[in-house]
């Protein structure tokens, strides 16, 4: 079975950063590998997550979900100052996904920042953005420097993340005009 797992960080405050999202996306991706749940593909934007992936028979939905907030929480508590206070909202959503819908829904993933170009943040989201976009993360990453606009064409280093901006993509979403 094939599931669609959406999460918001908590107060939808913008901690997933450019310089952070390959990273957290490839962590998120490991957890649901250990988990027995490949990912098919993991996107988002500042400040919400959505995953895409198989799911084991093996574990509870409740239990995959508690697993990925849990570690990835703990784990960007560590990237640098400004995440010391990272949390996930207390909620998520879960759909599952029949085959068909899959490719249209990897699509729509891989392209959340163009989905939400015209969204934008104020007051003191957007000053949090604009204090912490260049910040370097602690510890060395595996992946190269990512700079504002470069997530358009970072696939190749990191698959699950998304392709770009530059792509235009409609999606009629039923679940939620939020996410």
């Amino acid at each position: 079975m094939t599931i669609h797992v959406v999460f918001a960080t908590k107060y939808r405050q913008p901690f997933i950063l450019p310089q952070i999202e390959r990273e957290l996306h490839a962590h998120i991706s490991s957890i649901c590998s250990e988990l027995q749940c490949s990912s098919v593909v993991i996107g988002g934007y500042y400040d919400h997550i959505h995953i895409l992936c198989s799911l084991s028979r093996k574990i509870a939905v409740m239990k995959l979900v508690e697993k990925i907030k849990s570690n990835s929480s703990r784990w960007m508590k560590t990237k640098a100052d400004y995440l010391k206070d990272f949390e996930w909202q207390l909620g998520y959503a879960v759909f599952s996904v029949g085959k068909s819908e899959i490719p249209r829904l990897r699509k729509y993933i891989q392209n959340q920042h163009a989905h939400h170009a015209n969204f934008e943040f104020s007051g003191k989201n957007k000053n949090f953005i604009q204090a912490h976009i260049n910040e370097p993360l602690r510890a060395a990453s595996s992946f190269p420097p990512l700079h504002v606009g470069e997530w358009k064409n970072s696939t190749k280093q990191c698959p699950h993340l998304a392709v770009g901006a530059n792509e235009v993509f409609e999606w009629d979403l039923k679940y939620s005009s939020r996410f």
